[in-house]
C-alpha cells in the first residue's frame, strides 16, 4: 500500500516538443516564424495524480529539459525548494549561452545566460509539479501559494505590427490581415476589444521610426480615450530617441515599457524624464517605465532599483524560475515601492493558467497583464480558456484547472517531427530574410 507521501514521489515525466501556428508579428528583430516551439511537460506520481507544464520547446531548453527529466523520477512534487539545485547539478552550463554578446532574440530580454536558460526550463517543472500536487490534494494551484486575493485577472490586448501571411505564404492563415499603419493598429484593437473586451493596449513598437510609432499611439489615444496604453520597441532607441517619444507621448502613455537597451541607458533615460523638459524650463511628466528586460532575474534588481531605471517590472514566471519565485520577485518589488504587472510571449493555455494563478495570489498588481494567448489559435487543452470583459476567471478547481488534449498534442507533436530543424528554434531574423534577404537583426539603438 502507497503511503501519502510515497504518493506524491514522480513516477513518470513525459516531455512533449511541439510546434504552434504564429502569425506574422513584427518585431525590432524581424518577424515571427510561422510555427513556434513549446515544450508540454507531463508528470505522473506514484499515486496517479497528473500535472502539466509548459515553456520555450527550441532545442536550448529541451536539451536541458531532458536530463532534469530524468534526475525528477523519486523525487516528491512538494520538494520544490530542491528544484534549483537539482537542476544546477545536472543541467549545467548550456553552451548555447555563452559569451557576453549572447543575446535572446526569441524573448526579447536582454542578455542571454545559462543561468537565465535553466530558469525557463524549471519553471516548466515547477508549474507541473505544482499542478500534480494541487490534484493530489484536491486544491488549486493558487492555493498552494498562499491563496487567492482576486476572483479575476485582467489582461490586456497585445497590438502587433504584422502582415496579412508570411513570405511565401508558408504557416496558417488568418483573417487578421495586414497592420502597418495606425489605422490597421486601431482596427487591430477594436476587435480585441469587441471580441475578448480588454480595455487595455499595448503596441510592440521597435519596427518602424518612432514618428510612425507615436502616430499610432495618438490614433489609439483618440480612438480608446482615456485607456491605458503602453508601447514597447524592445530597446531599439536610444535615450535621447526614448525622451523625445515620451515628451510627445507622455499625457496618453500608462508606461513606457524599455524603450532603450540595458539598465545603464534606462537609468538615463529615467533621469531624464525627472529632469527639465526640452523646453529647457517644463518638467517632465513622471512617466513611468517598464521592463521585461533589464531585470529578469535577481541578480539583476540591485542596479537597477538603486539607480530607480525602472518603474515597474514586467514579470513572467518562465525568466524568473516559476510561480512561487514570481510571488518573491512580488515581495522585493513591494519593498522597494516598484510596481508589478506581467510580461507575456508567445504561449499556450497551460502557460496561461499558470499566469492566472500566481497573479490571484499578488496583492499588487495594479497593471494588466500581457498575454499572445489570443494570438495562439491552437492549443492542447480540451477547452480554451476564456476571457471576460479582458479578464480570465481564476478557478478553483484542483491544481491548474485544466485538461490535455493528447490528439491535439499529437498533431503538434507530429508537426515538430516532420520539421526538417529550420522551425525548431525561434530565429526573427530568419524568417525576416524570406522577405528581404538582407536582412540582419539591427544593431542597438535602431534610432
Amino acid at each position: 500500500m502507497t503511503d501519502a507521501k510515497d504518493a506524491l514521489a514522480i513516477a513518470e515525466v513525459r516531455l512533449t516538443p511541439i510546434l504552434v501556428a504564429d502569425p506574422p508579428l513584427l518585431n525590432t528583430h524581424g518577424v515571427h516564424q510561422p510555427y513556434t516551439p513549446r515544450l508540454i511537460i507531463e508528470l505522473t506520481t506514484e499515486g496517479g495524480a497528473t500535472g502539466l507544464g509548459e515553456t520555450y520547446g527550441d532545442t536550448k531548453y529541451l536539451d536541458l529539459a531532458q536530463p532534469l527529466a530524468t534526475a525528477l523520477i523519486g523525487r516528491s512534487v512538494t520538494d520544490l525548494n530542491g528544484l534549483p539545485a537539482l537542476a544546477a547539478e545536472v543541467c549545467g552550463d548550456s553552451p548555447a549561452a555563452t559569451g557576453a554578446d549572447a543575446v535572446d532574440a526569441g524573448g526579447l530580454r536582454g542578455v542571454q545566460t545559462a543561468g537565465k536558460l535553466r530558469l525557463s526550463v524549471l519553471s516548466g517543472f515547477e508549474v507541473a509539479c505544482l499542478d500534480a500536487w494541487g490534484r493530489a490534494a484536491g486544491l488549486p494551484v493558487h492555493a498552494l501559494l498562499g491563496g487567492k486575493v482576486r476572483d479575476r485577472v485582467e489582461y490586456g490586448a497585445y497590438l502587433f505590427y504584422r502582415w496579412a501571411q508570411h513570405p511565401g505564404g508558408r504557416g496558417e492563415r488568418d483573417d487578421w490581415g495586414a497592420a502597418l499603419d495606425p489605422a490597421g493598429v486601431v482596427a487591430q484593437a477594436r476587435r480585441f476589444a469587441d471580441t475578448y473586451g480588454f480595455t487595455s493596449f499595448k503596441l510592440k513598437g521597435g519596427v518602424f521610426p518612432p514618428a510612425r510609432e507615436v502616430a499610432a499611439i495618438r490614433a489609439l489615444a483618440a480612438a480608446f480615450p482615456g485607456r491605458p496604453l503602453r508601447l514597447d520597441p524592445n530597446g531599439a532607441w536610444s535615450v535621447a530617441t526614448s525622451l523625445r517619444v515620451a515628451d510627445a507621448l507622455r499625457d496618453v502613455l500608462e508606461y513606457l515599457e524599455d524603450p532603450a537597451s540595458g539598465t545603464d541607458r534606462m537609468a538615463q533615460v529615467a533621469a531624464g524624464l525627472r529632469g527639465a523638459g526640452p523646453d529647457g524650463g517644463r518638467r517632465r511628466a513622471g512617466l513611468p517605465l517598464a521592463t521585461n528586460m533589464c531585470v529578469t532575474t535577481f541578480d539583476e534588481i540591485a542596479e537597477a532599483f538603486t539607480r530607480d531605471a525602472v518603474q515597474i517590472v514586467l514579470c513572467d514566471h518562465h525568466y524568473w524560475g516559476g510561480l512561487r519565485r514570481t510571488r518573491e520577485l512580488a515581495a522585493v518589488c513591494r519593498a522597494f515601492g516598484v510596481g508589478l504587472s506581467m510580461h507575456s510571449n508567445s504561449h499556450l493555455g497551460i502557460s496561461l493558467a499558470a499566469m492566472t494563478q500566481v497573479a490571484a495570489t499578488v496583492p499588487d498588481l495594479a497593471h494588466a497583464c500581457d498575454t499572445h494567448y489570443p494570438w495562439q489559435t491552437e492549443d492542447v487543452l480540451t477547452e480554451r480558456l476564456a476571457f471576460r470583459d479582458g479578464r480570465v476567471d481564476v478557478g478553483d478547481a484542483p491544481g491548474l484547472g485544466v485538461a490535455l488534449d493528447r490528439d491535439r498534442l499529437a498533431a503538434l507533436h507530429r508537426r515538430w517531427l516532420a520539421d526538417d530543424g529550420g522551425l525548431r528554434d525561434r530565429d526573427d531574423a530568419a524568417a525576416m530574410r524570406r522577405a528581404d534577404p538582407g536582412w540582419t537583426a539591427p544593431a542597438v539603438p535602431r534610432w
